[in-house]
């Protein structure tokens, strides 16, 4: 069996010959491009005898007719006929292999919007992000220097739902799986859609890689999250004069070490890695037993992260703090950079906001974050995605009005 040592090698050797190959076939697409854009200047009837471009290309490629117009477009807004090109710069960037597709399509739709005076500095700006980023943290800073040229925006939708009625149960097997059934009105099963599905979408435009849960799994994972976003809402009624939570107890040698079984609540189990997880900031309360099971550290709700830090995290991080995690504040929780079982401090320069999902893969995976001496969170990505494990910021969440 191979160490550990030699996978990773191997790893980063596989990860650096893909994107060789990836540098050397965006380069041919962008040659193609241009080889596209001088057959439209020429004229593709004289040349070909075909009425269109992307007709050509639908059969020198084989491919399907709308990646055909789609290509075509591209060359054109890159290589245009007779008028000044859209975006110049990112043609040349491209033709040297460091822009995909949906990259060159995100910053071209983004300056199809800027005024032709503002088009060269936005472009810059842009081209700047797309060297660390990915496509979905550029359209959001395109949509950024959009709104900041545009503001005016639509009028938020002001009209009061209805409350139709509503059937519920929950209970939970023998096996430890818990099996819901219900049954709602259209209005409210409408809303229930819209709010799973939103929570639901494919995780992209994150640096860990593609989403690959089936769509079951995903809206499991999105009720999940609804469940955390109503446990940590500010309104949610007191049950027996606390608010509603859960309690784990697990031993503390095995809360240290993530190895080991942890009980939650009356009868269910869990690991206690996840009860490690958990430990960090969250509406279950974690006891930590002794050898002889005896409580030696029953954390209180408030005790980990109080009211006032949780706003300071709140409005320095204003989201998980994730590169290209788009998860607002109130769907994160506070992470320990340095964790509280290991003696790490509960104040704000050891905690960073983060999604559940972000949370659970920072601490299973070769990600790590620390806080950059400006005061803000940074991540440094695993060998195999970044063998100079350059750090990274997230760019998505809008900065304070006041911010620099």
């Amino acid at each position: 069996m191979p160490t550990e040592a030699a996978w990773k090698t191997d790893a980063t050797a596989l990860a650096d010959r893909i994107s060789t190959l990836l540098t050397v076939v965006r380069s041919a697409e962008a040659e193609i491009g241009a080889l596209l854009a001088e057959i439209e200047s020429r004229g593709v009837m004289e040349l070909f005898g075909y009425r269109s471009v992307a007709r050509l290309l639908e059969h020198l490629a084989d491919i399907p007719k709308s990646a055909a117009e789609t290509a075509v477009k591209r060359a054109g807004a890159l290589h245009p006929d007779s008028t000044p090109a859209l975006a110049p710069s990112t043609a040349a960037v491209a033709t040297e292999g460091r822009l995909s597709n949906p990259m060159i399509d995100t910053i071209v739709s983004a300056l199809t919007q800027i005024p032709p005076e503002h088009r060269e500095d936005a472009e810059g700006h842009l081209l700047a992000l797309a060297e660390d980023a990915g496509h979905k943290q550029v359209a959001a800073l395109g949509a950024r220097i959009v709104a900041h040229l545009d503001p005016d925006g639509p009028e938020p939708d002001t009209t009061e739902p209805a409350v139709p009625s509503r059937e519920l149960s929950l209970r939970r097997k023998r096996t430890g799986v818990w099996e819901l059934h219900g049954r709602f009105d259209d209005e409210t099963g409408t809303r229930a859609s819209a709010l799973l599905d939103a929570l639901a979408e494919r995780r992209t435009g994150t640096d860990e890689g593609g989403d690959h849960r089936s769509p079951q799994e995903r809206y499991g994972d999105a009720f999940s999250d609804t469940i955390d976003l109503a446990l940590n809402s500010p309104t949610l009624p007191m049950q027996a004069g606390e608010r509603a939570h859960v309690m784990i107890a697990v031993h503390l040698n095995d809360l240290k070490s993530g190895v080991g079984e942890a009980t939650l609540g009356d009868t269910g189990t869990m690991t206690a890695a996840e009860a490690r997880i958990h430990a960090c900031d969250s509406m279950i309360i974690p006891a930590a037993l002794g050898e002889k099971s005896e409580p030696l550290n029953l954390g209180r709700l408030r005790r980990l992260i109080s009211a006032g830090l949780r706003r300071a995290l709140y409005l320095r991080d204003r989201g998980c703090a994730f590169p290209g995690c788009h998860r607002p504040p109130r769907h994160c929780q506070g992470h320990h950079i340095h964790h509280w079982s290991d003696g790490g401090r509960t104040d704000l320069n050891n905690l960073v906001l983060m999604c559940a999902h972000h949370h659970r893969l920072l601490h299973r995976s070769g990600w790590e974050v620390r806080i950059a001496p400006d005061g803000l969170p940074e991540f440094l990505p695993p060998t195999f995605l970044d063998k100079h494990r350059k750090p990274r910021r997230n760019n998505l969440h809008q900065p304070l009005p006041f911010a620099a």
